[in-house]
């Protein structure tokens, strides 16, 4: 069945339902170390079936991770003036950021705090967004420098997307230095893909049949008996291949979701069959299916560090960048907390949107406020994130009632 979507784009289909808490999911084995560091695949797995709610991550990286409910923002107005980005400043800035947030002496000793020798790491870009707003070369580049700096070899560094045909056309294979891994888990960059295909010749490629996320939750129209629907399955790269994961997501609104950020990179970043969660205007549950992948034990214990590029951001009209509707912020976020991160990216795309005469995303869509006359959902789902931290993945509140433990803590720094 051919599928519109309101996005504007096949390469964002959606859908609908209500969810259940239904979830097959493999379970951690322990790491083996040596003196002599290999590395670090996955461990074994063993197929149990998890019943949704809170999951706890086994280590201490996993979401929210070392540093719950902390932000760091450096704001520097060098990054990119008249759309020309300087590596220079942006390195400067990334420096910045990791010993900000790490309190570490240096930046080597930042990357050192989440990475370690025979690690197999994997770079979740955000491809789609460009020539304007996606994940920049520079950020990257420098993400790459910096594990080798821990010690991570440059075979066991995979920089990947969901679709290997978005990441080609934003030109990362072109800058990666040599030795490193690319592709994506789905070259063909299908939203509704269910089946398996047989990509043996490419470590990055395809979905994991033992590892996935059950919702009663099928794209509209579609077979109901079809069980295939019902499962979002992750990437083989994620389940099987990388121990660790670090993010760089884009800093911009999201017509479905309210805003795409840390959470939605790491949801539909990470699985199969993602049309599901919003297929057309009306069935738009980005609230129920970002929070329930990203509970997923294999993806909550995975994502150890995230580095929002804000160099550009996009305010209105994403995922992708119209470029009238993109701004230099000059900006990047560091964490490892996801929900801290996208409340505070909420906060920064509403308070341009207000500037801009626009209504705030939580308050904008097709059957709310629709001034432009662009909404392609019934009404936005920025309330994912606050969903995703209810079920444990990062603190929500800026002034917690639990007090500061539990709080937000945003620190901006100028470079």
């Amino acid at each position: 069945m051919h599928h519109r979507y309101p996005c504007g784009s096949s390469r964002r289909d959606f859908l609908t339902g209500a969810v259940t808490t239904a979830a097959t999911v493999p379970i951690l084995g322990g790491l083996a170390s040596a003196e002599e560091p290999e590395s670090k695949p996955s461990p074994a797995f063993a197929n149990v079936t998890h019943h949704g709610g809170p999951t706890e991550p086994r280590g201490k990286l996993g979401a929210p991770g070392l540093y719950p409910g902390r932000v760091v923002e450096v704001q520097n107005p060098s990054m990119i003036k008249n759309g020309v980005k300087n590596r220079e400043a942006i390195n400067k800035s990334m420096a910045a950021g990791l010993t900000k947030l790490t309190g570490s002496p240096d930046v080597t000793s930042a990357w050192r705090t989440f990475f370690e020798p025979g690690d197999v790491v994997g770079i979740k870009v955000v491809p789609n967004g460009q020539p304007y707003a996606h994940s920049s070369f520079e950020l990257v580049l420098e993400t790459i420098e910096g594990l080798k700096s821990a010690g991570v070899k440059t075979k066991d560094i995979f920089v990947y997307d969901r679709y290997r045909g978005e990441f080609m056309q934003a030109g990362y294979h072109k800058i990666l230095p040599e030795g490193i891994r690319w592709g994506g888990l789905d070259p063909a960059g299908n939203q509704f893909q269910v089946d398996f295909p047989d990509f043996r010749d490419d470590p990055i490629a395809g979905f994991d049949k033992d590892a996935y996320v059950w919702m009663d939750l099928i794209p509209y129209g579609d077979n109901p008996k079809d069980d295939r629907l019902y499962r979002s399955h992750l990437g083989t790269l994620v389940s099987k291949v990388v121990n660790k994961i670090v993010a760089i997501p884009v800093l911009k609104d999201h017509g479905a979701a309210g805003v795409t950020g840390a959470l939605k990179n790491m949801s539909h970043g990470s699985v199969n069959n993602v049309a599901r969660s919003h297929s057309n205007n009306f069935t738009n549950v980005c609230n129920q299916f970002i929070p329930q992948v990203v509970t997923h034990p294999l993806i909550r214990e995975k994502f150890v560090l995230q580095i929002m590029d804000g160099i550009r951001g996009v305010w209105q009209k994403g995922p992708f960048a119209v470029k009238e509707f993109t701004w230099e912020y000059n900006g990047l976020l560091f964490s490892t907390d996801p929900v801290a991160m996208d409340h505070v990216e909420w906060d920064i795309v509403d308070a341009k949107r207000v500037i801009e005469k626009l209504p705030r995303v939580g308050a904008s869509g097709k059957i709310a406020l629709d001034p432009l006359g662009t909404e392609g959902f019934d009404v936005r789902q920025p309330q994912h994130i606050a969903l995703a931290g209810a079920l444990g993945m990062g603190n929500f509140d800026f002034k917690s009632p639990r007090g500061r433990r539990l709080s937000i803590q945003h620190q901006v720094v100028k470079v």
